[in-house]
């Protein structure tokens, strides 16, 4: 591996503290069960695409959490210049891509989670809304063969999502709509998916997409929204709170919220039935049907 012997050791060994490897009585290494499923590139179930993301992004801007504290600002690549995000980052096709691999991370055990945990009996068509490389949508149709779906998502993302789409076997029945959720009609569905979109802004914008969901769908329609939720006490969910400092950091207005926040803006939006389920790592999910 290219390891000197003086840390190699060191190293190995803090991964097996880690849970990340395993070491068997003859001194030989080998991958822990979690790190096979999650850590493997050639697995669907990969999700190392987050850990290189902070790594090549995000790592750095954290040097500025004191600014972002004492300014409310953020501190990305668009702090100075003023062009919005996406459109900055969706120029360097390396970032680009590195940046949606990322979001893939997050959301590949959090679809398995989500197609698990809703009842998808009787649904047909699932469109994941700024969706990214379609993880959730992915998981779903993976485990239930009459649904179909698609990812709404601006129009650079399609290079990349149509590279993994076409990977995982699925390009006959998850599709892909370029648009903008602010600014474009929100494609058909019976099932909307709405996860880690919510964090991304401030709140006139998430009742807006809200309210643009529930009126784009059908009566008995669903719209899932899952994020890392602060619990309602703000005294538990260590990760989510991490993960709202890094939207202070990372976005322009946006910040975790709590599940009692986003119950009251589903029940404002128009949903009849909203229910709260817990799903893994400090992240909630919302099923709110019309």
């Amino acid at each position: 591996m290219g390891l000197h012997p003086r840390s190699s050791a060191d190293f190995l060994d803090a991964l097996v503290s880690l849970g990340l490897l395993n070491r068997d009585e003859d001194g030989v290494y080998h991958n822990s069960p979690a790190a096979d499923v999650f850590l493997d590139r050639a697995k669907p179930s990969y999700m190392g695409g987050i850990l290189e993301m902070v790594n090549a992004r995000l790592f750095g801007f954290w040097d500025n959490l004191l600014l972002a504290l004492q300014t409310g600002t953020q501190q990305n690549e668009v702090t100075h210049t003023g062009v919005p995000f996406f459109a900055t980052l969706s120029q360097d096709p390396v970032a680009w891509r590195n940046f949606l691999n990322g979001m893939n991370g997050v959301r590949t055990p959090l679809a398995g989670a989500l197609a698990a945990d809703f009842d998808w009996t009787g649904r047909r068509y699932v469109v994941d809304l700024g969706g990214a490389l379609g993880a959730v949508p992915a998981a779903v149709l993976r485990s239930n063969p009459d649904i179909t779906g698609a990812v709404f998502e601006l129009p650079p993302v399609r290079p990349v999502f149509e590279e993994l789409v076409t990977a995982h076997g699925l390009s006959d029945r998850l599709t892909f709509h370029a648009g903008d959720f602010f600014a474009d009609p929100l494609p058909a569905a019976d099932v909307y998916v709405m996860g880690q979109i919510l964090h991304d802004w401030n709140l006139e914008q998430r009742q807006f997409l809200l309210q643009k969901a529930y009126d784009a769908l059908p009566e008995g329609g669903t719209l899932i929204v899952y994020d890392a939720m602060i619990d309602d006490a703000r005294r538990h969910n260590t990760y989510g709170f991490m993960v709202s400092l890094n939207m202070l950091i990372d976005t322009e207005g946006g910040s975790e919220y709590t599940v009692a926040d986003a119950t009251g803006w589903l029940e404002s939006a128009g949903f009849a039935k909203v229910t709260a389920r817990p799903l893994i790592s400090g992240y909630t999910a919302i099923y709110a049907t019309k």
